[in-house]
């Protein structure tokens, strides 16, 4: 299936609900900064959708960009009928100050592809909890 497929569905939507530098946590040397993000899909849509993939986009402020293509959600498939909501967290690691971006892909029950987009957040070294 190509992503060209995939509608937005009106009423399945993405909240960034927090966003925290932990310095303590593993990290490339090359990106030795890691921040966890606390993100929630909500499918406040009338259809059930499962959750099949996602696409990530971080682009830093030296313009360099890394895209995360993956199966699932943090190993799960998550299935959402109308009125349900899934939370997770996970991390990304930067080498500066960067923003990230991206869709959850899906598929609804009576098979239309459809997505919803991550909204932008800033993933700032001077921003801590």
């Amino acid at each position: 299936m190509m992503f060209c497929d995939f509608k937005e569905l009106s009423g399945l939507s993405v909240t960034v609900d927090k966003v925290c530098y932990m310095p303590h946590l593993e990290a490339p040397e090359e990106r030795p900064y890691p921040f966890v993000y606390y993100i929630t899909i909500h499918n406040e849509s009338d259809e059930t959708v499962t959750i099949k993939g996602r696409k990530w986009v971080v682009t830093d402020d030296d313009a360099n960009c890394v895209v995360v293509e993956g199966d699932g959600v943090v190993g799960k498939f998550p299935r959402l009928e109308p009125g349900d909501d899934f939370s997770y967290h996970s991390y990304h690691t930067i080498a500066c100050d960067s923003v990230a971006e991206g869709s959850f892909f899906g598929i609804s029950e009576n098979g239309t592809p459809v997505l919803t987009r991550i909204p932008k957040f800033k993933l700032k070294l001077s921003d801590c909890c």
